[in-house]
Order: C-alpha cells, then structure tokens, then sequence
C-alpha cells in the first residue's frame, strides 16, 4: 500500500490538492492522480498542485486537471500555493516562482484569518484577444473564450461550455475553457465557467475570470480598475493595465486562499 501526505486549499471555491514534492518523491501515475482528484472514491478536486523547488526563485508550480492533464496555468491555484508555501516553512511577503506559462509574483497582502491569506498574483501580459461573433479568445495563461450574456443563473453552462470546450474552431489546442458573463455594473461582472480538464462547471476559475475581466474592458473600453468579479465561489479583483498599442499589462489577480484540511490518501496497489 502506497500513501501520500496532501494539504487541501480553496480560493473561492475553487479547490485544489497541494503536494510538497521538493524531495522529488512525488511518483503518482494518472490514474491515481485521477482517484485522488475524485470527489467520490479520492480526496476531490479541481485540480493537483505539486511544489517544487527551482534555481533562481521561491518555488516552481507543477498543475494537474483532474484528468491528470498538466502545463497549464492556473491563477486561483497559483494564489493556493503560495498560501501552501507559507505553511511549510517558505514565509515571505512578496514571493516569485515559476509556473507552466513562466514567472510569477505574489504578494501576502493580510491574513484574513489563521488559514486565510489575501493573495495577490501577476499574470502575464496579454497581447492578442481574437474576436469572433459569439466571443472573445484570449490566453492569460490557459486558454479562455469569453461569451457575454443575459440571464446568467438561468443557462445550462455545462450543455453550453461543452460544446464551446469542443468547438473546432479550437481543436488544434485540445479545446478551450469558456467563460459566461454578465454585465451587472460598470467595472462589476458575475460570470459562470466550465474548464477543460475538470469537463464541467467551477465555482472559480482565475485564469477565466482575468481573461473575461480584459475581454470586457476590451470590447467595452471600461475606465474602471479594478475590475470585480464574482463567481459562484465569492469575489476576486483584476488589476491592469492598458497600453496605447491595445496590450494590456500588469495584470493582477486578488483575492484570498484558505486552507481547508490536510490528512494522508492510500493507494491500494
């Protein structure tokens, strides 16, 4: 029988297995991370997180799926981890590491409570937003389509994100998260997201609700900085910045991670 030690984080809702692997014995086959990311027969997650160490930084950020697909970034799990990094020993204010898209910083900006930290976290540039008729696509680490709606809380997001995550439009990157949101206020959204690799509906995505937060002041041309936005997990905040040649930089995620249980899962061989 083979163990493995894991401490469970949130940022809104959204929810994430974390693995100290800086000793690199982290040795886990896809169908166990599978088992260990389902809600019925595992721990359950959106996703698993390993932290590694890395020249030159704080800490390197390895993300799996649920489906145990992997490289990819995750801007809710990349707030986790840094709530992680502090818990074992790795405690700073401002931190940098390295991530599937590239590097990262993050900064500890209060502790909310004893295992809840509000993180804020850079993402990086987005410089190429694709317009269709039914969306905007843009990459803020992860692939992203970005739908804007009416009537919200009534759509069947997991019918209609399916069919926008097959979209042949999107197949030569295996398919595409996709966003829904609404307009509620000037420099507010509520927004709905069905990710790749989980195959169905989140209570937040970070990477979703950045890409949605530049697609509307993009298509809008908004003023308002930040934007809020809320998910069905609660509310995260999107910084930025709007170049003259339509880039936008400084891009930043904030809102908090907390850290939910910890505890060790068997795996029967």
């Amino acid at each position: 029988m083979k163990k493995q030690a894991f401490i469970k984080y949130h940022g809104i809702g959204n929810d994430f297995i974390l693995i100290d692997n800086r000793r690199k014995d982290f040795q886990l086959s896809d169908k166990e991370i599978q088992l260990i990311c389902d809600r019925h027969f595992g721990v359950g997650s959106d996703g698993l997180i390993l932290l590694e160490r890395s020249f030159g930084v704080d800490f390197k950020m390895i993300f799996y799926n649920p489906d145990a697909t992997k490289d990819m970034m995750c801007g809710n799990g990349g707030r986790c981890i840094v709530a992680f990094a502090r818990h074992i020993g790795i405690v700073k204010i401002k931190y940098k590491f390295e991530a599937p898209d590239g590097i990262h910083t993050a900064e500890v900006f209060e502790k909310l409570r004893r295992n809840k930290l509000n993180i804020k976290l850079s993402l990086l540039d987005v410089d190429n937003i694709v317009e269709y008729t039914d969306g905007q696509f843009i990459n803020s680490g992860t692939a992203h389509f970005v739908s804007f709606v009416n009537n919200l809380s009534e759509l069947d997001i997991n019918t209609l994100g399916s069919k926008i995550r097959h979209d042949k439009r999107f197949s030569d990157i295996m398919g595409t998260n996709a966003n829904f949101v609404e307009i509620i206020a000037p420099g507010k959204l509520n927004i709905r997201t069905f990710e790749r690799g989980v195959e169905g509906e989140t209570l937040a995505c970070g990477t979703g609700i950045t890409a949605s937060a530049i697609a509307y002041v993009d298509r809008y041309n908004i003023q308002e900085n930040p934007i809020i936005i809320n998910a069905k997990g609660g509310e995260l905040k999107v910084y930025y910045t709007k170049t003259p040649d339509n880039r936008y930089t400084n891009i930043f995620l904030e809102g908090f991670a907390e850290k939910v249980f910890e505890g060790v899962f068997f795996f029967e061989r």
